[in-house]
């Protein structure tokens, strides 16, 4: 099971990565624009996503938040710093899981102070889903936008895989 909640990462990784890289396409008046959604611009839900990954690796790592993070992250430059940060914190978090860890049950609470306890292995699943539900929300306001889009679904990433695996040697 601790290697597919790394392929989960992986892919969720190579997605976000892709998301990243279409909003390039937008100007910063594009990126900031109220297109009242979920999150009113791309930017906005971009700096959820990165607080929600920041909150779960902090509880993850045993440490409950009691507000979500205010970086102050007003640029795309700003956000993939912060990312790559997340990523890399969160990569050497999966690195050390042990199979007693992902079954064992994780108590934290919410921002608001709520107690929850769920399985380890359930949590992780949930950041890659709540990553996959924004960034399709992202691709429906570049398409607002008249940006080009790119397909994030796992599928792609699984057909990209095997073709940059087909190339190693054996």
């Amino acid at each position: 099971m601790i290697s597919e909640i790394v392929e989960l990462y992986e892919f969720n990784r190579w997605a976000n990565q892709r998301i990243l890289d279409a909003v390039t396409a937008l100007s910063s008046e594009q990126f900031a624009r109220d297109l009242k959604s979920s999150f009113p611009s791309v930017r906005d839900t971009l700096v959820h996503v990165l607080g929600a990954d920041w909150i779960w690796l902090s509880r993850w790592q045993g440490v409950s938040p009691t507000q979500t993070p205010d970086w102050g992250l007003t640029t795309l430059a700003s956000i993939r710093s912060r990312w790559e940060q997340i990523e890399n914190e969160r990569t050497a978090f999966l690195e050390r899981l042990t199979p007693d860890a992902l079954h064992g049950v994780l108590e934290y609470r919410t921002l608001k102070g709520d107690p929850f306890s769920n399985p380890l292995w359930q949590l992780l699943r949930h950041v890659v889903n709540h990553s996959t539900y924004h960034r399709g929300q992202i691709t429906t306001m570049l398409r607002q936008l008249g940006a080009p889009t790119v397909s994030t679904d796992l599928v792609q990433f699984y057909r990209e895989r095997v073709v940059s695996m087909a190339g190693r040697p054996a």
